[in-house]
């Protein structure tokens, strides 16, 4: 049976580094083009959607990651 390497600790750090700031970009990014898209619709209701929207993707892919993480670790 293979054995995984085990990553370095600049590995490790760049991986929480990128989790800590994944919730915070996603939801920022749907607001934004929901800001956008409401500015070309003259619409309100858009970025409250795209911000729901990008919160929930950013919790989905983070609650992803924690996951295979913990499954890599033997957990």
């Amino acid at each position: 049976m293979l054995v995984a390497p085990r990553k370095t600790a600049a590995a490790r750090y760049a991986e929480y580094t990128s989790l800590a700031l994944l919730l915070p970009v996603s939801t920022f990014t749907g607001y934004a083009i929901g800001y956008w898209l409401d500015g070309r619709f003259g619409t309100r209701w858009i970025r409250i959607a795209l911000l729901i929207l990008g919160s929930a993707g950013g919790f989905i892919e983070l609650v992803r990651r924690i996951m295979r993480d913990s499954s890599e670790d033997g957990a």
